[in-house]
């Protein structure tokens, strides 16, 4: 085992690490079956339009106008975006793990992800993470997105730490190599137990 490190904070993404992705490549694909949509075209517009929605400079309303709802459609606007927000599943064990730990160690748990601002407000009130996180850092607030190295300066900032006395977990591995280089102890998260096992060699066990 590592010498373990005082680390005061742990910053998770949320999308692949505490829930599913708010709205990605496999939800586009569900959509486009479910309402009989082109695929192709689908990504296309969503590919243009969604960094922008994510960094906070339109509405989700302006994002469905122009990914989905550019031609009449045979269901509403309302109805899609209900189907998104369907989308967000929850990830058996991580919340607990994080709760435990910050019970434990008295951790500050630091939420940092791209989200869009509708779609992070459902997953923030459906799944409780104001119950979890003391802290939220969220590019539709900063404007700002990982692997931005500013937005990982301005999430340290916020939080009121040092890089050498957090965490950093990602199921994206290249976020996590741009947090390493900041100073941070990165976890590449892939699974419960291995996340699990690389937080008990930094001594975090709840």
């Amino acid at each position: 085992m590592t010498e373990p490190r005082a680390i005061r904070a742990s910053f998770l993404d949320v999308g692949g690490v505490l829930l599913t992705n708010a709205w990605d490549d496999e939800a586009l694909q569900r959509a486009a079956r479910e309402f009989d949509l082109d695929l192709d075209e689908l990504r296309a517009r969503h590919i243009l339009v969604h960094e922008t929605y994510e960094l906070g400079k339109i509405t989700l309303a302006d994002y469905l106008r122009h990914v989905v709802f550019h031609t009449p459609r045979g269901f509403s606007l309302e109805t899609f975006a209900a189907f998104m927000r369907a989308q967000s599943k929850i990830l058996p064990g991580m919340i607990e793990l994080f709760a435990g730990l910050k019970r434990t160690h008295g951790l500050k748990i630091v939420v940092v992800s791209n989200e869009g601002r509708e779609l992070l407000d459902h997953r923030m009130v459906q799944f409780r993470l104001d119950e979890l996180a003391d802290v939220f850092v969220v590019s539709c607030h900063l404007h700002l997105r990982k692997p931005d190295p500013a937005f990982y300066h301005a999430a340290l900032d916020m939080a009121h730490v040092q890089a050498t006395q957090a965490i950093y977990v990602d199921d994206r591995a290249l976020l996590v190599e741009v947090a390493r280089e900041i100073g941070f102890c990165g976890i590449h998260h892939i699974a419960l137990e291995s996340t699990r096992a690389a937080l008990a060699e930094l001594g975090l066990v709840a």
